[in-house]
């Protein structure tokens, strides 16, 4: 068996805690190989689970005789089966995740290689894809605990470059894909053209999404005041302004109705929503808050 793999992004510490967690589907799963995870699809599979009434073409060897002895109706057995669950995690590699320290880049990277890790070791199918208004580099269906290197290193090597676009890029990202599971979103959702159609992209592809808003402590407080000339990131527009008391207070009016608005969106669209600051330290995050989340378990 190969070592648990190790690097930047993780400690063995960290790792050992990981390898007792599971990721949550809550959607219906349908796997092509048996793996670790119970499916809410009732068939002909190892573990009893309920009965329903029989119905034409059913076959006659799941008929439960005693039932039909007592109520006169056949009904047949209906089984669990052990499902690997898809999971595809989306990472926004846009120029404005540079900003941080550390950068949101580089928590988005431990984030979905700690996610991505315990996929692979219950033995679902991970996925992986740097996005920002267009796809950019992807590495496909992972299975197993020994692939765990390759997700490892090529999140390892994500730079921040370009601007963003996430609902082009997910819509060209998806295109191909036609199996359900659950999609992994992490972005600081810094998009001119919004984050509602991006979200929208993934639900229509029915998978079930998680986001992971993740921004700077300078964006969530500025410590900024007097005359000032900001420069966009990633369009390199700038604008002066002179911020003072009441220039903060309105920044912080806005900001906070803007999260309110990202908050009843994914509420009302069943998206599960995770804000962090990029200082708050992945291991927090992971074995705290997307445990209280119901991402993992």
């Amino acid at each position: 068996m190969r070592a648990a793999p190790t690097g930047t992004l993780f400690d063995r510490e960290f790792l050992q805690h990981l390898e007792m967690l599971s990721l949550v589907s809550r959607r219906r799963v349908q796997g092509q190989h048996r793996g670790d995870r119970r499916s809410t699809i009732k068939g002909r599979g190892i573990e009893f689970d309920d009965y329903r009434a029989y119905q034409a073409g059913d076959d006659y060897r799941y008929i439960d005789w005693n039932i039909v002895s007592r109520l006169d109706r056949l009904f047949v057995k209906l089984f669990s089966e052990e499902e690997d669950l898809d999971v595809h995690l989306v990472v926004d590699t846009s120029r404005s995740m540079a900003a941080g320290a550390p950068s949101k880049l580089a928590l988005a990277a431990r984030l979905a290689a700690a996610i991505g890790f315990i996929g692979l070791t219950n033995l679902d199918r991970v996925g992986v894809a740097a996005l920002t208004s267009t796809p950019g580099a992807r590495l496909g269906r992972l299975r197993g605990r020994g692939r765990a290197f390759d997700l490892l290193r090529f999140l390892d090597a994500l730079e921040p470059a370009g601007d963003t676009d996430l609902a082009r890029a997910l819509r060209l990202h998806l295109a191909t894909s036609r199996r359900r599971g659950l999609l992994v979103l992490i972005s600081d959702l810094l998009d001119p053209h919004g984050y509602e159609e991006a979200l929208m992209v993934a639900r229509s592809h029915r998978l079930q999404t998680f986001l992971i808003h993740v921004l700077a402590d300078e964006e969530l407080a500025p410590p900024y005041s007097g005359d000032l000339r900001l420069v966009d990131a990633e369009t390199g527009g700038a604008v002066e302004l002179t911020i003072d008391a009441e220039a903060l207070r309105a920044y912080v009016e806005a900001r906070d109705a803007y999260f309110r608005g990202i908050e009843r969106f994914c509420f009302h669209h069943g998206i599960d929503y995770l804000r962090t600051a990029s200082s708050v330290p992945a291991e927090e995050i992971v074995l705290r808050y997307l445990r209280q989340g119901g991402l993992l378990r």
